[in-house]
């Protein structure tokens, strides 16, 4: 947790949108957001934008979750269903293998009546040095 701590609050997006980081271990990240209504597109649903930044989130904060600096090599996203203004959105990311330098994760959003808003696939490649510092 200590991890994605220090990078949430280095990160400007992280204040910007409210993500919630509500858990994070080795491989592991669960984030939360509210959508406002500055986050909706023309139909008045969440843009999908605003879904793939919290699934890429969440995929950053599990990714790095060792402490070795680690950035996305790619990210798929398949979309579900709409999230609607005011509800809020949880994006749990899990490492499904790590061989090397390269991870693979899935990332699922969720409403908050549990239905699955999008699926994201995330593959991470570990660049190298420590992801923080100062631990």
């Amino acid at each position: 947790m200590t991890v994605a701590r220090g990078m949430i609050a280095q990160e400007g997006t992280g204040a910007a949108w409210q993500l919630e980081l509500e858990a994070a271990d080795a491989g592991y990240a669960r984030v939360a957001m509210r959508l406002t209504p500055t986050m909706l597109n023309g139909f008045g649903i969440a843009h999908g934008g605003m879904i793939f930044a919290l699934a890429d989130s969440a995929f950053a904060y599990a990714c790095n979750s060792r402490n070795v600096k680690t950035v996305a090599q790619s990210g798929s996203i398949v979309f579900l269903d709409a999230g609607r203004a005011g509800e809020r959105l949880v994006a749990e990311a899990r490492e499904t293998a790590l061989r090397g330098r390269s991870g693979i994760y899935l990332i699922t959003v969720t409403g908050e009546d549990g239905r699955v808003i999008a699926e994201m696939q995330g593959l991470s490649r570990a660049v190298g040095g420590p992801t923080l510092e100062d631990l």
